[in-house]
C-alpha cells in the first residue's frame, strides 16, 4: 500500500510540474526536461507513468474532470454546478488553468487536442441526456448540438475573462452565460428552482467536503 501511495504522490507531482510548465512556456517550448527540473524526480519515475510529453498533456486534460460533485435531484443543475465549479478551479488550480490553456493553444500544432475537447463535450451530453430523461428539457432541444455549444461558450467567456482580468471575474461571467443559455433549454418549473448564483460554487464544494468526510468515517467502521 505504501508503494502504491508514493507511485500516486510520484504521478501527481509530476502532473502538477508538466502543468506548471505548459502553463508558463506553451506546449510546444516546454521540454521533458525543464518538467523534470520542476518536478525534482527522475527520468525513469517520468516515463515510468507517462511514455511522452503527449501523454503528460492528456494527464493534465484529464485532471481538470477528476472531481466528484455531489448528485443533485436536477440534472440541469449539476449541469450547472460543474461549471461554476470549473470556472473556480480555473481561478485556483493551475493544473486545471493549464489543461484549459493546453485545450486552447493554438500554437500547440503537434499536440492532438481531441481528447480534451471529447472529454467536455462527453460530460455535457451525459448530464443533458440525463436531464431529458428526467423531464428537464424542452421538447426541441438537441442534446449534443447542444452540448458543443455549451463547451463553445464556456471556452470564449473563460478566454474573454483571461485577457480582460486575469480570470478574477470569471464566476460572475460563467453566472450570465448560464442566465442566458439555460432559458432556451429548460423547462421553466425547473428553470425556477436552479441555483445560478457566483457563490453556488463554494456551496457545492463545501457540500462535497462535508459528505467525503462523512464517507470515511463509515468505511473505516466497516473494516474497508
Amino acid at each position: 500500500m505504501a508503494r502504491q501511495e508514493r507511485a500516486i504522490r510520484t504521478r501527481r507531482t509530476i502532473l502538477e510540474a508538466a502543468a506548471a510548465v505548459f502553463d508558463e512556456r506553451g506546449y510546444t517550448s516546454a521540454t521533458i526536461g525543464e518538467i523534470l527540473d520542476r518536478a525534482g524526480v527522475t527520468k525513469g519515475a517520468l516515463y515510468f507513468h507517462f511514455g511522452s510529453k503527449e501523454e503528460l498533456a492528456v494527464g493534465v486534460f484529464e485532471e481538470q474532470l477528476a472531481i466528484t460533485l455531489p448528485p443533485q435531484s436536477s440534472k440541469l443543475q449539476e449541469l450547472v454546478d460543474s461549471g461554476l465549479v470549473l470556472a473556480r478551479r480555473l481561478r485556483s488550480e493551475p493544473l486545471v488553468r493549464a489543461s484549459v490553456g493546453l485545450a486552447l493553444d493554438q500554437g500547440a500544432m503537434d499536440l492532438d487536442r481531441t481528447p480534451a475537447f471529447r472529454m467536455w463535450f462527453d460530460q455535457n451530453v451525459q448530464r443533458l441526456a440525463d436531464a431529458q430523461a428526467q423531464g428537464e428539457l424542452l421538447p426541441h432541444v438537441d442534446v449534443a448540438e447542444t452540448a458543443e455549444l455549451l463547451v463553445g461558450s464556456f471556452s470564449g467567456v473563460q478566454l474573454l475573462s483571461q485577457l480582460r482580468c486575469q480570470r478574477r471575474d470569471l464566476e460572475r461571467r460563467v453566472v450570465v452565460m448560464f442566465e442566458h443559455f439555460l432559458p432556451s433549454i429548460a423547462v421553466p418549473a425547473v428553470l425556477a428552482r436552479l441555483d445560478i448564483s457566483v457563490g453556488r460554487a463554494e456551496r457545492v464544494l463545501a457540500q462535497g467536503r462535508v459528505e467525503q468526510g462523512a464517507a470515511v468515517p463509515a468505511q473505516a467502521s466497516s473494516g474497508t
